[in-house]
């Protein structure tokens, strides 16, 4: 080996070390609360990017020094509980439409607000229908969708009406807040089954204005509480997305728009714990077996995911293989949006349906109580 190959293979180790150490660190971060070290946080974002980069190192090494690739061996091992929630490992059949008997099917949508909230017939609306044909081919038992709008205004849609009415949904609770016209946004699940009893729980100022919303369903003769919920959003407006694609382009002030992004990313990360903090307690003083969904706005790897989760299945990872990106924009690595289960279901399937009506994927599990059969 020559002097040259000599050193470019140590200088490529020393930057294998420091790949390393992020990759460890993105590996710790979901265990740092972002309330103190809201920057640090940040690296979950990074962390398939060091994965891939890791793991080249590993293959690399393998085949030119085979002692060095020992370091990122070690890294690989030491962050596999994470590698797993990132990536799903588990081969499944494609997703059946018809419903098995006993099984209860839960879908939940950030819809964006259907894209069009005025009665027309611009493409808008036109994509409002479609989310609306979509949701019936679906065919779930219970819905919950965040950023759902609906208005009283005649010249307004009424979601409400559309999905209870229209697609036979005959129960709901729609938390929302005002929001001038007579146009009501929020958080909402609709159930085919009945509703016992509904609360919700608002997230403290200055986040957004929604809360944590769950509803008791009668699921035969047993109550099980669903909860939905849209955490803090990074509330990136058309200067933030092209900050980030001046960015990505090299173009000029790059770093006075990495600074202005990475502000108000740490501090959409420190909201996001703090709800997340309040979800874990609603969730585990439930009496009801519990089933969770929402757009956490936050990836498997982070504070918000593994605290909501806590010991909640992850119907995606129970039965899907990859990384399921749910969010359509920026990163194909943003999985955000989850439907978790307790231990008292079964998870029978799990399907992503990537049109893109919205900016977010809808998410479709099958569940079922253990040992308790159900009827719609």
């Amino acid at each position: 080996m020559g002097i040259f190959a000599r050193i470019s293979n140590r200088v490529l180790f020393v930057i294998n070390i420091i790949v390393a150490a992020a990759f460890l660190l993105a590996c710790i971060n979901p265990h740092i609360n972002p309330e103190n070290w809201p920057l640090v946080s940040l690296i979950s974002l990074a962390f398939p990017f060091l994965l891939i980069l890791v793991i080249a190192f590993f293959v690399w090494w393998l085949l030119v020094r085979r002692k060095w690739a020992l370091l990122s061996g070690i890294a690989l091992i030491l962050g596999g509980g994470e590698i797993t929630d990132f990536f799903a490992v588990k081969f499944y059949a494609s997703f059946k439409e018809p419903k098995k008997e006993g099984t209860i099917r839960i879908a939940t949508w950030n819809v964006a607000r259907f894209i069009e909230m005025v009665k027309n017939n611009n493409m808008g609306s036109q994509t409002r229908y479609k989310m609306l044909k979509q949701i019936s081919r679906v065919n779930a038992d219970i819905l919950c969708f965040q950023e759902f709008s609906s208005s009283v205004n005649p010249d307004w849609y009424n979601n409400i009406v559309a999905v209870s009415k229209g697609l036979n949904y005959p129960y709901y609770y729609f938390h929302h807040d005002l929001d001038g016209d007579r146009l009501f946004n929020g958080n909402v699940i609709f159930s085919r089954f009945p509703i016992a009893d509904t609360g919700m729980v608002r997230f403290p100022r200055p986040t957004l204005p929604e809360a944590i919303v769950f509803a008791d369903i009668e699921v035969g003769k047993k109550l099980i509480r669903v909860h939905t919920a849209h955490l803090q959003s990074n509330q990136f407006r058309k200067e933030d997305l092209s900050k980030i694609q001046e960015i990505k382009g090299g173009k000029r002030n790059i770093l006075s728009n990495t600074r202005h992004i990475l502000s108000k990313l740490s501090v959409a990360i420190t909201h996001r714990s703090i709800q997340a903090d309040m979800a874990r307690t609603i969730i585990d003083n439930s009496p009801y077996p519990v089933i969770f969904c929402g757009d956490m706005n936050d990836v498997p790897n982070s504070y918000t995911y593994k605290t909501v989760k806590g010991n909640l299945q992850d119907a995606f990872l129970q039965k899907s293989f990859g990384i399921g990106r749910t969010y359509t924009s920026l990163s194909p690595t943003l999985r955000i949006d989850y439907i978790l289960a307790d231990e008292s279901f079964d998870i029978g399937q799990y399907q992503r349906i990537t049109t893109r009506y919205s900016d977010h994927y809808m998410v479709v599990a099958d569940v079922s109580l253990k040992n308790k059969p159900v009827s719609p």
